[in-house]
């Protein structure tokens, strides 16, 4: 397979979301890959889950990427009596015109940070994923849109589950991406202490000295240009090989869905848009396949009593599939 380079477009722009990368990286050492994430699905309008343990810097990471686009951001800490208008908002009698009113919720923000999502009950977790998928509250009948852009960044402990309720897997297929926020090597762990002994505080940003490079004009013109991103017959035959392969391994019980075949060629058109190129190759689809893919299938019971990992399960799938050439 040959491709005609394209010229990509929205230049500033995808030059003003790289500079966010550095400026994110003032307060975030060693989670690059995480801040492409969040950039991948603010620009392919998904939503994204992060998993980490406590401490690798879940939350700051989206206090300082909020700074650096210049957009609002609000947070949640979910609990198990969290109730779903706490999220979207309700409606509240308003004495002055005797009549009730709709007090928006946080839920109406550019980069909602729902800390924790697996502590609260079904219901709540529910109502924010309708919000996540419709980008709209529906009260009383009446349909408020969410601002744009907007992006609920989900947070989940992978260690702690006493007490916890599990996203069903019908309601992991509706985050684009997850994100895995390993706890950082050696050096960048030295380089933590090093920035806190010099003054660093993470509950406060103007230490950081983070700038505002890009905003939500910025993401808009990002989105479009990611949209006219070019994807041959080729590399779409690719992605739906992929996916078709997950569905034939003997280790899963579920495969990826055409809802994540269509979420892998977004994110895939991001990833090309934003390293400068109109077209999309295999290797952005190779890039993008775990973090899009993995929270999307389930393993049967024999397979994680052998020890089969999820990684090991798309590792096969990419060597088992012809790359287009």
């Amino acid at each position: 397979m040959t491709e005609t380079p394209t010229r990509a477009d929205a230049p500033e722009a995808r030059e003003a979301l790289t500079r966010v990368r550095a400026e994110v990286a003032k307060a975030v050492v060693g989670q690059d890959a995480a801040v492409a994430g969040l950039l991948v699905g603010l620009l392919a309008r998904g939503h994204v889950l992060l998993e980490g343990v406590p401490g690798v810097a879940k939350t700051l990471l989206v206090r300082s990427l909020a700074a650096a686009l210049a957009i609002e951001t609000k947070r949640v800490q979910f609990t198990p009596d969290l109730m779903p208008g706490d999220i979207t908002g309700s409606l509240v009698h308003d004495a002055r015109i005797s009549d009730f009113t709709f007090r928006p919720g946080p839920v109406f923000t550019n980069l909602l940070l729902a800390d924790e999502i697996n502590r609260t009950p079904p219901k709540t977790q529910s109502a924010l994923l309708e919000a996540m998928e419709e980008r709209q509250v529906s009260v009383d009948g009446v349909a408020h849109p969410l601002p744009s852009p907007f992006l609920v960044a989900a947070t989940q402990n992978p260690v702690e589950y006493e007490g916890t309720y599990p996203l069903p897997e019908a309601q992991l297929d509706r985050f684009l991406l997850k994100v895995v926020m390993p706890v950082p090597p050696r050096e960048q762990e030295i380089e933590v202490l090093a920035r806190h002994a010099g003054g660093f505080d993470p509950r406060d940003l103007t230490t950081a000295q983070i700038a505002p490079v890009a905003g939500a004009a910025d993401l808009e013109a990002g989105a479009a240009a990611v949209r006219r991103v070019e994807i041959s017959p080729e590399v779409i035959g690719y992605v739906v090989d992929l996916a078709r392969a997950t569905r034939n391994s003997p280790s899963l019980s579920l495969g990826v869905s055409p809802r994540g075949a269509t979420a892998l060629m977004a994110t895939a058109r991001a990833w090309a848009w934003l390293n400068g190129r109109g077209f999309v190759t295999p290797d952005d689809v190779k890039a993008l396949a775990k973090a899009t893919l993995a929270h999307r299938l389930t393993l049967r019971p024999e397979a994680e009593l052998e020890g089969v990992g999820i990684d090991s399960v798309l590792d096969s799938a990419l060597n088992s599939v012809p790359v287009p050439r």
